[in-house]
Protein backbone atom coordinates (compact mmCIF):
# COMPACT_ATOMS: atom_id res chain seq x y z
CA UNK A 1 0.00 0.00 0.00
CA UNK A 2 1.56 3.43 -0.57
CA UNK A 3 1.85 5.97 1.41
CA UNK A 4 -0.60 8.41 -0.47
CA UNK A 5 -3.45 5.44 0.23
CA UNK A 6 -2.29 4.62 3.90
CA UNK A 7 -2.96 8.18 4.43
CA UNK A 8 -6.58 8.36 2.60
CA UNK A 9 -7.88 5.67 4.90
CA UNK A 10 -6.55 7.21 7.99
CA UNK A 11 -8.19 10.31 6.99
CA UNK A 12 -11.58 8.42 5.87
CA UNK A 13 -11.87 6.08 9.59
CA UNK A 14 -11.35 9.28 11.26
CA UNK A 15 -13.66 11.71 9.16
CA UNK A 16 -16.47 8.52 9.61
CA UNK A 17 -15.83 8.80 13.48
CA UNK A 18 -16.12 12.25 14.22
CA UNK A 19 -18.30 13.88 11.14
CA UNK A 20 -21.62 13.43 14.10
CA UNK A 21 -20.07 15.74 16.21
CA UNK A 22 -20.64 19.36 17.02
CA UNK A 23 -17.83 21.29 15.28
CA UNK A 24 -16.12 22.42 18.83
CA UNK A 25 -15.88 19.21 19.89
CA UNK A 26 -14.14 18.09 16.41
CA UNK A 27 -11.71 20.85 16.73
CA UNK A 28 -11.17 19.83 20.29
CA UNK A 29 -10.34 16.91 19.46
CA UNK A 30 -7.50 17.86 16.57
CA UNK A 31 -6.32 19.82 19.05
CA UNK A 32 -5.76 17.20 21.67
CA UNK A 33 -4.27 15.36 18.87
CA UNK A 34 -1.94 17.94 18.07
CA UNK A 35 -0.46 18.50 21.77
CA UNK A 36 0.07 14.37 22.21
CA UNK A 37 2.29 14.94 18.85
CA UNK A 38 4.20 17.88 20.02
CA UNK A 39 4.64 16.50 23.24
CA UNK A 40 6.81 13.86 21.72
CA UNK A 41 8.31 16.46 19.36
CA UNK A 42 9.06 18.47 21.90
CA UNK A 43 10.97 15.36 23.82
CA UNK A 44 12.60 14.38 20.46
CA UNK A 45 13.90 18.39 19.68
CA UNK A 46 15.18 18.47 23.27
CA UNK A 47 17.40 15.75 23.05
CA UNK A 48 18.59 16.89 19.93
CA UNK A 49 18.90 20.74 20.75
CA UNK A 50 21.22 19.14 23.53
CA UNK A 51 23.86 17.99 20.78
CA UNK A 52 23.47 20.12 18.12
CA UNK A 53 23.43 24.01 17.89
CA UNK A 54 19.39 25.42 18.52
CA UNK A 55 19.55 27.46 14.77
CA UNK A 56 20.98 24.25 13.03
CA UNK A 57 18.34 22.31 14.67
CA UNK A 58 15.72 25.08 13.60
CA UNK A 59 16.37 24.62 10.17
CA UNK A 60 16.80 20.70 10.19
CA UNK A 61 13.30 20.32 11.83
CA UNK A 62 11.60 22.42 9.30
CA UNK A 63 12.96 21.63 6.06
CA UNK A 64 13.05 17.55 7.05
CA UNK A 65 9.15 18.46 7.46
CA UNK A 66 9.22 20.10 4.12
CA UNK A 67 10.98 16.39 2.70
CA UNK A 68 8.06 14.16 4.29
CA UNK A 69 5.36 16.54 2.18
CA UNK A 70 7.38 16.49 -1.11
CA UNK A 71 5.65 13.35 -1.78
CA UNK A 72 2.18 14.96 -1.62
CA UNK A 73 3.09 17.71 -3.39
CA UNK A 74 4.34 15.71 -6.44
CA UNK A 75 1.14 13.26 -6.48
CA UNK A 76 -1.14 16.59 -6.18
CA UNK A 77 0.87 18.47 -8.55
CA UNK A 78 2.56 22.08 -8.24
CA UNK A 79 -0.84 23.84 -8.59
CA UNK A 80 -2.48 22.12 -6.09
CA UNK A 81 -0.27 23.85 -3.26
CA UNK A 82 -0.23 27.22 -5.35
CA UNK A 83 -1.44 29.69 -2.46
CA UNK A 84 -3.82 32.58 -3.09
CA UNK A 85 -1.93 35.12 -0.70
CA UNK A 86 2.30 34.52 -0.81
CA UNK A 87 2.20 37.22 1.45
CA UNK A 88 0.37 35.84 3.66
CA UNK A 89 2.19 32.85 4.04
CA UNK A 90 5.69 34.74 4.21
CA UNK A 91 4.02 36.77 6.91
CA UNK A 92 3.10 33.57 8.83
CA UNK A 93 6.68 31.92 8.14
CA UNK A 94 8.39 35.59 9.43
CA UNK A 95 6.16 35.47 12.92
CA UNK A 96 6.64 31.64 13.65
CA UNK A 97 10.54 31.86 12.59
CA UNK A 98 11.35 34.55 14.71
CA UNK A 99 9.47 32.68 17.88
CA UNK A 100 11.10 29.50 17.00
CA UNK A 101 14.90 31.47 17.75
CA UNK A 102 13.77 32.09 21.13
CA UNK A 103 12.00 28.63 21.31
CA UNK A 104 14.97 26.85 20.08
CA UNK A 105 17.62 28.83 22.64
CA UNK A 106 15.86 28.18 25.92
CA UNK A 107 14.63 24.22 25.00
CA UNK A 108 18.01 22.22 25.76
CA UNK A 109 17.78 24.71 29.30
CA UNK A 110 14.94 23.96 30.85
CA UNK A 111 12.49 21.27 31.83
CA UNK A 112 9.75 19.79 29.51
CA UNK A 113 7.31 20.80 31.92
CA UNK A 114 8.13 24.47 32.72
CA UNK A 115 8.37 24.35 28.82
CA UNK A 116 5.04 23.39 27.84
CA UNK A 117 3.38 26.04 31.14
CA UNK A 118 4.89 28.67 29.42
CA UNK A 119 3.36 27.59 26.06
CA UNK A 120 0.30 27.89 27.89
CA UNK A 121 0.27 31.60 27.73
CA UNK A 122 -0.41 31.61 24.08
CA UNK A 123 -3.77 31.03 24.32
CA UNK A 124 -4.19 34.55 26.34
CA UNK A 125 -2.67 36.07 22.94
CA UNK A 126 -4.62 34.40 20.57
CA UNK A 127 -7.79 34.62 22.72
CA UNK A 128 -7.66 38.54 22.71
CA UNK A 129 -6.45 38.59 18.98
CA UNK A 130 -9.14 36.48 17.98
CA UNK A 131 -11.53 38.59 19.60
CA UNK A 132 -10.26 41.73 18.28
CA UNK A 133 -9.11 40.82 14.75
CA UNK A 134 -11.95 38.34 13.90
CA UNK A 135 -15.15 38.84 16.14
CA UNK A 136 -15.57 35.49 17.69
CA UNK A 137 -17.57 35.50 20.33
CA UNK A 138 -16.30 34.98 23.76
CA UNK A 139 -18.27 32.58 26.06
CA UNK A 140 -17.82 33.43 29.52
CA UNK A 141 -17.12 28.98 29.53
CA UNK A 142 -13.76 30.03 27.27
CA UNK A 143 -12.87 33.21 29.68
CA UNK A 144 -13.03 31.27 32.83
CA UNK A 145 -11.38 28.39 31.55
CA UNK A 146 -8.59 30.15 30.14
CA UNK A 147 -8.22 32.41 33.38
CA UNK A 148 -7.95 29.28 35.69
CA UNK A 149 -5.58 28.09 33.34
CA UNK A 150 -3.20 30.84 33.36
CA UNK A 151 -3.39 30.96 37.01
CA UNK A 152 -2.17 27.23 36.90
CA UNK A 153 0.44 28.28 34.61
CA UNK A 154 2.22 30.78 36.97
CA UNK A 155 1.75 28.17 40.17
CA UNK A 156 3.79 26.15 37.63
CA UNK A 157 6.16 28.62 36.39
CA UNK A 158 6.28 31.54 39.13
CA UNK A 159 9.08 30.60 40.97
CA UNK A 160 11.43 30.36 37.85
CA UNK A 161 10.62 33.81 36.80
CA UNK A 162 11.56 35.70 39.77
CA UNK A 163 13.66 38.91 39.12
CA UNK A 164 16.70 37.37 41.44
CA UNK A 165 18.14 34.98 38.60
CA UNK A 166 15.37 36.38 35.25
CA UNK A 167 18.50 38.56 34.09
CA UNK A 168 21.46 36.52 34.81
CA UNK A 169 22.99 33.94 33.36
CA UNK A 170 20.86 31.29 34.90
CA UNK A 171 18.03 29.21 33.86
CA UNK A 172 16.02 32.15 34.96
CA UNK A 173 16.92 34.17 31.40
CA UNK A 174 16.67 30.85 29.31
CA UNK A 175 12.48 31.08 31.06
CA UNK A 176 12.17 34.49 30.03
CA UNK A 177 13.31 33.94 26.25
CA UNK A 178 10.78 31.19 26.46
CA UNK A 179 8.01 33.61 27.57
CA UNK A 180 8.58 36.16 24.91
CA UNK A 181 7.81 33.56 22.27
CA UNK A 182 5.05 33.07 22.91
CA UNK A 183 3.74 36.62 21.42
CA UNK A 184 5.28 35.49 18.00
CA UNK A 185 3.49 32.29 18.36
CA UNK A 186 0.06 33.49 18.45
CA UNK A 187 0.75 35.88 15.78
CA UNK A 188 1.46 33.14 13.88
CA UNK A 189 -1.34 31.26 14.44
CA UNK A 190 -3.68 34.32 14.21
CA UNK A 191 -2.15 34.64 10.75
CA UNK A 192 -3.12 30.27 10.26
CA UNK A 193 -6.47 31.05 10.97
CA UNK A 194 -6.82 33.82 8.33
CA UNK A 195 -5.11 31.82 6.10
CA UNK A 196 -7.74 29.02 6.52
CA UNK A 197 -10.69 30.64 5.28
CA UNK A 198 -9.01 30.87 1.17
CA UNK A 199 -6.18 28.47 1.80
CA UNK A 200 -6.11 24.71 1.81
CA UNK A 201 -4.69 22.62 5.02
CA UNK A 202 -2.19 21.04 2.65
CA UNK A 203 -1.12 24.60 1.27
CA UNK A 204 -0.75 26.01 4.60
CA UNK A 205 1.29 23.16 6.08
CA UNK A 206 3.63 22.96 2.56
CA UNK A 207 4.77 27.01 3.26
CA UNK A 208 5.06 27.20 6.44
CA UNK A 209 7.94 23.92 6.43
CA UNK A 210 9.25 26.36 2.80
CA UNK A 211 9.16 29.49 4.40
CA UNK A 212 10.61 28.55 7.95
CA UNK A 213 13.44 26.83 6.28
CA UNK A 214 14.28 29.20 4.02
CA UNK A 215 14.09 32.15 6.54
CA UNK A 216 16.32 29.96 9.20
CA UNK A 217 18.83 28.88 6.47
CA UNK A 218 21.19 31.84 7.01
CA UNK A 219 21.88 31.15 10.86
CA UNK A 220 22.13 27.30 10.44
CA UNK A 221 24.72 27.55 7.66
CA UNK A 222 26.63 29.69 10.17
CA UNK A 223 26.81 27.53 12.86
CA UNK A 224 26.55 24.21 10.86
CA UNK A 225 28.23 20.95 12.18
CA UNK A 226 28.13 17.60 11.32
CA UNK A 227 25.77 14.88 12.21
CA UNK A 228 25.56 11.32 12.79
CA UNK A 229 23.41 8.73 11.30
CA UNK A 230 21.16 8.80 14.48
CA UNK A 231 20.96 12.56 14.61
CA UNK A 232 19.72 12.83 10.54
CA UNK A 233 17.52 10.26 11.74
CA UNK A 234 16.11 11.82 14.87
CA UNK A 235 15.29 15.15 12.50
CA UNK A 236 13.72 12.62 10.01
CA UNK A 237 11.16 11.56 12.60
CA UNK A 238 10.97 15.68 14.03
CA UNK A 239 9.51 16.87 10.22
CA UNK A 240 7.27 13.34 10.22
CA UNK A 241 5.99 14.23 14.01
CA UNK A 242 6.00 18.31 13.38
CA UNK A 243 4.09 17.78 9.65
CA UNK A 244 1.47 15.78 11.66
CA UNK A 245 1.01 17.97 14.68
CA UNK A 246 0.75 21.07 12.52
CA UNK A 247 -2.26 19.39 10.18
CA UNK A 248 -3.94 18.30 12.94
CA UNK A 249 -3.81 21.74 15.13
CA UNK A 250 -4.81 23.71 11.16
CA UNK A 251 -7.91 21.44 10.97
CA UNK A 252 -8.79 22.13 14.73
CA UNK A 253 -9.04 25.72 13.40
CA UNK A 254 -10.81 25.15 10.62
CA UNK A 255 -13.40 22.75 12.77
CA UNK A 256 -14.27 25.71 15.46
CA UNK A 257 -13.46 28.87 16.87
CA UNK A 258 -9.92 29.28 17.48
CA UNK A 259 -10.46 30.46 21.27
CA UNK A 260 -12.85 27.37 21.58
CA UNK A 261 -10.12 25.04 21.34
CA UNK A 262 -7.32 26.78 23.40
CA UNK A 263 -8.20 25.08 26.51
CA UNK A 264 -7.27 21.46 25.70
CA UNK A 265 -4.41 22.97 25.24
CA UNK A 266 -3.38 23.04 29.02
CA UNK A 267 -3.33 19.30 29.08
CA UNK A 268 0.11 19.64 27.37
CA UNK A 269 1.53 19.44 30.74
CA UNK A 270 0.41 16.02 31.45
CA UNK A 271 2.07 14.41 28.42
CA UNK A 272 5.31 17.07 29.29
CA UNK A 273 5.76 15.66 32.94
CA UNK A 274 5.36 12.43 32.19
CA UNK A 275 7.68 12.62 29.09
CA UNK A 276 9.94 14.64 31.39
CA UNK A 277 10.29 12.01 33.52
CA UNK A 278 10.59 9.15 31.77
CA UNK A 279 13.50 10.65 29.31
CA UNK A 280 15.45 12.88 30.99
CA UNK A 281 15.07 12.65 34.71
CA UNK A 282 12.89 15.74 35.27
CA UNK A 283 10.47 15.44 38.70
CA UNK A 284 8.02 17.39 38.67
CA UNK A 285 7.73 20.30 41.36
CA UNK A 286 4.83 20.43 43.70
CA UNK A 287 3.89 23.64 42.28
CA UNK A 288 3.88 21.86 38.72
CA UNK A 289 1.59 19.12 40.35
CA UNK A 290 -0.62 21.81 42.12
CA UNK A 291 -0.68 24.12 38.82
CA UNK A 292 -1.24 21.11 36.41
CA UNK A 293 -4.22 19.77 38.61
CA UNK A 294 -5.76 23.02 38.16
CA UNK A 295 -5.00 23.16 34.46
CA UNK A 296 -6.42 19.71 33.82
CA UNK A 297 -9.79 20.22 35.46
CA UNK A 298 -10.48 23.57 34.10
CA UNK A 299 -9.68 21.64 30.43
CA UNK A 300 -12.25 19.35 31.39
CA UNK A 301 -14.66 21.32 32.59
CA UNK A 302 -14.94 23.55 29.30
CA UNK A 303 -14.93 20.76 27.60
CA UNK A 304 -17.78 19.15 28.67
CA UNK A 305 -19.51 22.59 28.72
CA UNK A 306 -18.72 22.65 25.02
CA UNK A 307 -19.79 19.29 24.03
CA UNK A 308 -23.36 19.91 25.89
CA UNK A 309 -23.46 23.26 24.60
CA UNK A 310 -22.82 22.33 21.00
CA UNK A 311 -23.84 24.98 17.91
CA UNK A 312 -25.86 27.48 20.13
CA UNK A 313 -25.32 30.76 20.15
CA UNK A 314 -23.13 32.75 22.72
Amino acid sequence: MSLQAAWRRVHDAVHRRTAHLPPTVQGLLWATAAGVIFSFLNALMRGLGQQVDPFQSQFLRYFFGLLVLLPLVWHHGLAAYRPKAVGGQFLRGGLHTAGLYLWFVSLPKIPLADMTAIGFTIPLFIMLGAWLFFKEAMRWERWLATALGFVGVMVVVGPKLSLTDGFGAGPGLYHLLMLASAPLFAASFLVIKALTRYETTGTILVWQALTISLLSLPLALWVWQPLTPWQWLGFLACGLLGSSGHYCLTRSFVAADISATQSIKFLDLVWAVLLGWALFADIPTFSTIAGGLLISAATVWVARRESRAGPRSP
